[in-house]
């Protein structure tokens, strides 16, 4: 089954526009394939305000999040694996949704079902989940 996450954050998205707030994105800046300006990342993560007036060419599809943005007055293409997106909220009043971290899919080069049926399910991790209040 594909993952819900690219389908949460469009609505998301668009439910935090129609509401007049600025959404922004918390992404994990270490994830393979995400493309955000150096230098601008803290303790491996950013976030990417994605609001209308601060972004250009915004497409938010099922396997990224990719737009134009400006990073010290210069222009920079943007692009996020939905995997990497941790969480989506509005800037003024913090509502949205914070997801959990998917798994990185191994980079072997092994393509069959042969590959991935030898390996063992990690177990799910035990305990209480929990969030963090991100400003």
């Amino acid at each position: 089954m594909t993952s819900s996450r690219p389908y949460l954050v469009r609505a998301l998205y668009d439910w935090i526009v129609d509401n007049d707030c600025t959404p922004h994105i918390l992404v994990h800046a270490d994830h393979p394939g995400v493309q955000v300006p150096s230098g601008y990342a803290s303790d491996g993560q950013i976030v990417l305000n994605v609001s209308p007036g601060a972004v250009r060419h915004l497409d938010i599809s099922n396997e990224a999040v990719s737009f134009e943005g400006r990073f010290g007055g210069v222009a920079h293409n943007l692009y996020v694996p939905s995997a990497a997106i941790l969480a989506i909220y509005a800037r003024e009043n913090g509502q949205g949704m914070v997801f959990e971290i998917e798994p990185t899919p191994p980079d072997d080069g092994a393509s069959g079902d042969d590959a991935s049926a030898s390996k063992p399910k990690p177990a799910p991790a035990a305990g209480r989940p929990s969030l963090k209040v991100v400003k």
